[in-house]
């Protein structure tokens, strides 16, 4: 499987990102069906899910919460 990485990310309404990752794809992940995870639970307040960056790697949210750049890639669907 091809890895790709996210190289720029805006949160979307409904809490989904817009991802264009580094093949010049763009791509919408649903963070919704994560936040019922105690991990990924502080996501759930606009504020913080708002603050989403790209690190080296992936996204990220303050705390160290992140998803695997694969899982970002797969889970996603290409954006219109």
């Amino acid at each position: 499987m091809n890895s790709y990485y996210p190289i720029e990310v805006k949160p979307l309404p409904r809490y989904r990102l817009l991802i264009t990752f580094d093949n010049n794809e763009r791509r919408i992940f649903d963070v919704s069906p994560y936040l019922s995870d105690s991990f990924f639970a502080p996501l759930g307040n606009p504020a913080i899910f708002q603050s989403v960056k790209i690190n080296p790697l992936t996204v990220e949210w303050a705390g160290g919460i992140d998803i695997c750049p694969d899982e970002l890639y797969t889970n996603s669907k290409p954006a219109d």
